[in-house]
């Protein structure tokens, strides 16, 4: 038996030598260095890291493989190691590449048609793991790849130390499924690191090895003689192996996506793929496991401390709103010199049911958040001063679709207000006044300009654009924001973290890297300005405001229509910070408003933004006078409003604003008028209500006023109800002399008749 034995040795080793002998033959592997190797392992995972280099996200980017890390020898378990030496190579550290007593026992096997655990050494899985043209098929490799995988690992011992081929063959071996490498079998199936295992999980990981996909208790009864090689004279209990195997090898505790910036780090990828950085930084998914990704680092411009707390912040208060029908939110953090992104929180995350929706990005109705900018537009075009008073009271703007009747959030009105007022206070009628100056297209092309990406013309939106009727994302308009903070300067926003970065605190130079400026930058100072007014926004938001903060901020909120969507943007001397709450699926809050959605977050964020940096009002940009204004009497006889010293463009200024009988919006209000209904109103009477309760209510201004219709006199005081009849009608308003100070006209379509005690 020992003569044939060595017979079938020499046998082997003389057909090894022919086949060296052919020039056909290339072993790649062979000279393949090992940092070459560990130069060029590829994960699936990209690693999303903030500007300092702490990991914030781990993202899959190749769907073909689940690799993890490299990892290095000394962080593999001692008993993870022993285990896969004596189950695949029990003389590893005495040969040279091949095993040939393992080989002429192979051999004597084959001849007599025995079953015997094989003669490929770890040496040899690894070469025909390194190089493709000697990698295992379904059927078996070739006689020809067998004897080109033994020259192979011969020269990679030659090469090679043995603690770097076990630790090559570790990170390179295939487990199950999918899983290849000791960092995604160990993260995946025990939810810990490699050096982490013990010696019954690493006995179920050499068993892997052998038959990386048998069913559980197949792999348990070869663990468990794994576990008897390791541990020789110890009772080892199969049955309780057997169960924590079959829970092993259906765990995947290792998450595709990992980390607290999940949708930070898609976009920054996905910018990357697009800027054709791939590549060179986060190169896409492939088709086969040599196209896949590098192990790769995205450095971005993020801070992990603080997208840690703003996502805390953001959990806790959703949280806390839960009874009010409220599941999503988003955030993001602005730096205004850089337009880096300093935080990006794109969800509630368990909190939501739709947690993979990027809040950040998704389109949304703002609300009274485009105020500001539209006052900005209307201030820089010398319609408006921040003293000019505008009318706050029931308005019916006619339009090509009918009329349009704007509503405070109170359903209150406030009566003449000045714009410093109207703007702090949130109040819907002057804003829509002032959209009527400005015209909505003129708005919608300012609102496209500062990258709000509005879908259709301003006359689609109408003037229900000042109110926030179009839709856009809390990226985009914390970035308008922005450009009001870095004066009127606008400039792109960038998840890539600029090198060198901007230095920290008051001293980085605001609208730095801003490009275009598309405000003036007098009329941005006033709008934030008036933002940062604790006392003008008293009349809605109270004297004890969440808005308030202790040092300098300029703050904005808006709910959009049916409490449906819940914000908060404004921007300190350094940050620009938006806050969004609502409903992933659109459904409405309850009772949810803009001091008690967004703004608590708003304002604890900009809280640890400014823990230990300071926030100072903006300097006055040239061009801009401060004057001292007084306001005129209103209807009881007292100022409208107390006086104040107030910012104007330059040639704007004036001492006083009281009412008048103008109609500018400086004058604020005439001061007899008709305020409802609109000139050119056109109303339909309903067959199937009853006359009766059909009216028209008419509103008026000024005092002794009467009313006329058609010449005919109707009623007295500033309000009356009108029965209407069919025809075309002038609804005057008359003074206290008899003179004719307002007039209207409107049209009654419909069928029916009007008795002519209706009429009265």
């Amino acid at each position: 038996m020992h003569r044939t034995s060595s017979t079938a040795s020499r046998l082997v080793a003389a057909l090894i030598v022919a086949a060296c002998a052919q020039p056909a033959l290339a072993v790649a592997a062979g000279g393949v260095s090992f940092d070459e190797v560990k130069r060029e392992f590829r994960s699936s995972d990209t690693a999303v890291l903030d500007r300092n280099g702490e990991l914030l996200q781990r993202v899959r980017t190749d769907a073909t493989v689940r690799r993890g890390q490299w990892i290095a020898l000394a962080d593999v378990s001692p008993a993870l190691r022993m285990a896969m030496v004596l189950s695949e190579d029990r003389r590893f550290y005495e040969h040279s590449g091949i095993d040939w007593r393992a080989v002429s026992s192979a051999a004597w096997a084959n001849l007599w048609n025995t079953r015997t655990r094989g003669a490929s050494t770890i040496t040899m899985q690894l070469s025909g793991l390194l190089d493709e043209d000697l990698r295992r098929a379904n059927s078996g490799r070739t006689f020809t790849q067998k004897i080109g995988q033994t020259v192979a690992a011969t020269q990679l011992e030659r090469s090679w130390r043995k603690d770097q081929i076990l630790e090559a063959y570790l990170n390179s071996v295939p487990f199950r499924g999918e899983i290849v490498g000791i960092d995604a079998l160990s993260r995946t199936l025990f939810g810990k690191a490699p050096s982490g295992l013990d010696a019954r999980e690493a006995s179920v990981a050499a068993a892997l090895v052998r038959a990386p996909n048998a069913k559980p208790a197949m792999v348990a009864q070869r663990a468990c003689e794994v576990m008897r090689v390791m541990e020789p004279g110890q009772k080892i209990d199969c049955d309780a192996l057997d169960m924590f195997t079959s829970a092993a090898v259906q765990r995947r505790a290792f998450d595709a996506n990992e980390g607290i910036a999940p949708h930070a780090a898609r976009r920054v990828l996905r910018e990357l793929r697009e800027a054709g950085e791939a590549t060179a930084a986060a190169p896409a998914a492939a088709a086969s496991r040599q196209a896949a990704p590098k192990e790769a680092a995205v450095r971005t411009s993020l801070r992990a401390p603080l997208q840690r707390f703003a996502l805390d912040a953001l959990q806790r208060h959703l949280k806390e709103l839960r009874g009010r029908h409220v599941e999503d939110g988003a955030l993001v953090v602005l730096d205004n010199a850089s337009g880096e992104v300093l935080a990006w929180v794109g969800s509630s995350g368990p909190l939501s049911q739709a947690a993979e929706v990027d809040a950040v990005t998704a389109l949304r109705q703002p609300g009274s958040t485009l105020k500001p900018l539209l006052y900005a537009q209307a201030i820089a075009e010398r319609r408006l001063t921040a003293a000019s008073l505008i009318d706050d009271s029931s308005a019916q703007i006619n339009t090509a679709n009918g009329l349009y009747i704007p509503q405070n959030y109170d359903r209150k009105f406030k009566g003449p207000v000045s714009v410093r007022t109207a703007l702090a206070a949130s109040l819907n009628v002057p804003a829509v006044r002032t959209l009527v100056m400005v015209s909505p297209e003129s708005f919608a092309r300012r609102l496209r300009a500062v990258g709000l990406p509005l879908r259709e013309s301003g006359d689609y939106y109408g003037y229900s654009l000042a109110l926030g009727s179009a839709e856009v994302s809390l990226l985009s308009l914390a970035n308008a924001y922005r450009a009001l903070a870095n004066g009127g300067r606008f400039g792109p926003t960038t998840l890539i973290a600029r090198h060198p970065a901007p230095t920290p605190g008051p001293t980085a130079k605001a609208g730095a890297s801003a490009a275009a400026p598309l405000f003036d930058p007098r009329a941005a100072f006033i709008v934030g300005d008036v933002l940062s007014d604790a006392n003008a926004r008293t009349r809605t938001f109270g004297l004890d405001s969440i808005l308030s903060t202790r040092f300098w901020t300029a703050v904005k909120t808006g709910t959009s229509k049916d409490m449906r969507d819940n914000w908060a943007v404004g921007w300190s001397q350094r940050y620009t910070v938006g806050v969004w709450v609502g409903n992933a699926s659109g459904a409405s809050m309850w009772d949810v408003s803009g001091t008690s959605g967004a703004a608590p977050v708003w304002a604890e964020v900009m809280r640890f933004l400014h823990a230990r940096e300071p926030s100072r009002a903006p300097h006055p940009p040239a061009g801009l006078t401060e004057a001292r204004v007084a306001f005129g009497p209103g209807a009881d006889g007292n100022p409208l409003e107390a006086a104040r010293s107030e910012w104007f463009l330059e040639g704007t200024e004036q001492p006083l604003f009281a009412l008048d009988t103008g109609t500018g919006a400086s004058a604020g209000a005439a001061a007899a008028r008709i305020t409802a209904p609109a000139d050119g109103t056109i109303l339909a009477l309903d067959p199937d209500i009853p006359p009766l309760h059909q009216r028209v209510h008419f509103e008026s201004e000024g005092r002794g006023v009467q009313w006329r219709i058609d010449g005919k006199h109707f009623a007295r005081g500033n309000s009356a109800q009108w029965l209407p009849w069919p025809g075309r009608h002038v609804i005057e308003l008359v003074d206290a002399t008899g003179k004719v100070v307002d007039q209207r006209k409107l049209e009654v379509r419909g069928a029916g008749v009007v008795t002519k005690s209706a009429r009265r």
